[in-house]
């Protein structure tokens, strides 16, 4: 084979799964997933629920650096921004339907990626990390100061919410319908979200952002609008990550200026690398595999942030390609022996 021929291949495409393959892992996670309510505690139900959640903003997260190779550290604004969007329809507006819910976090992310992707993707590399990092602390500052709108450090609580245009209504025993009535809810649309991302990076468009990720000069060359195109995968990308702050702000109860800072865009990204950016499954291992973490590190010390750091730098320092790239040289260690 000569160089121009291999040149040509498609990257990872060799040795990539068949459909059948990957059905075969799939279906026992999505069957795991829908029977969790009758096997795990509540506890753990509501831990998983806040898993899927944070797994669909690190698929968001996910379609802008691993399929458009643009670093941001303020998705934490558009997650931010859908669950106060949340807490306003229910301080303004007096609703707690969710359907409201969904629908205002939508536009709030929708409004805040149209704006930052118009500003950011005219950069790249450093200078885009750090120009989404700014625009995020503006909204972080905003949320503390202008107070008499958001609470400031206090707050908006966020109620259990009505579903499905008020058909399924939240219980009187709120640990109940958080973690199996609201549970089923989150899952649904994680499915969807997956799906839908899935359809996305496999599509015409999604090659055209991997081009981009690999070469932008050639992909420009060969007719690919290339800032046009990173604009979209920016606002698609903030979309879905403000679906899971929507997502976020009732199970949590509670929406404060926390969720706009700086610290919670950094784990974001760590789920992402974590988990392996360079494969479709890798974020969506790497927010549960994170939750988890935090959770069981908060309960344990009141030094969590220095465990959860000493972990996550060892996770990283041994497993470099993240956890699906260590579980991928594992299986393929014992199909060796």
């Amino acid at each position: 084979m000569n160089r121009e021929t291999a040149t040509a291949q498609p990257i990872g495409r060799v040795g990539a799964p068949s459909a059948v393959g990957r059905m075969v892992y799939v279906i026992p996670i999505a069957l795991l997933l829908l029977a969790m309510p009758y096997i795990a505690p509540p506890y753990q139900r509501i831990l998983l629920a806040y898993g899927l959640i944070l797994r669909i903003a690190a698929l968001g997260f996910h379609l802008l650096l691993g399929y458009t190779g643009l670093l941001s550290f303020g998705h934490s604004a558009f997650f931010g921004a859908a669950a106060y969007a949340a807490g306003f329809a229910v301080k303004y507006l007096h609703t707690t339907s969710m359907e409201a819910f969904l629908a205002a976090g939508l536009i709030a992310s929708l409004g805040v990626a149209v704006l930052f992707g118009g500003i950011c993707v005219r950069y790249t590399r450093i200078f885009f990390s750090i120009l989404t990092l700014a625009l995020s602390q503006v909204f972080w500052g905003l949320a503390l100061k202008f107070y008499w709108v958001t609470g400031g450090t206090d707050g908006i609580r966020v109620p259990t919410p009505t579903m499905l245009g008020g058909l399924v209504g939240a219980s009187d025993d709120k640990l109940t319908f958080l973690s199996h009535t609201y549970y089923y809810y989150v899952l649904v649309i994680f499915f969807a979200c997956v799906a839908l991302i899935w359809l996305i990076v496999n599509s015409p468009f999604g090659k055209a952002l991997q081009a981009i990720r690999d070469n932008e000069i050639r992909a420009e060359f060969v007719g690919v609008p290339v800032r046009r195109y990173r604009w979209l995968a920016f606002v698609i990308s903030g979309v879905f990550t403000g679906l899971a702050g929507v997502l976020w702000a009732p199970l949590n109860g509670h929406v404060t200026p926390d969720v706009l800072y700086w610290p919670f865009s950094g784990e974001i990204v760590f789920m992402t690398v974590l988990g392996g950016f360079k494969t479709f499954a890798g974020p969506l291992i790497g927010a549960v595999v994170f939750n988890h973490l935090k959770a069981y590190a908060v309960g344990y010390t009141s030094y969590w942030q220095a465990l959860l750091g000493t972990v996550l730098v060892l996770l990283v320092l041994t497993m470099p390609t993240g956890l699906i790239g260590a579980m991928a040289r594992l299986g393929s260690r014992l199909r060796r022996s």
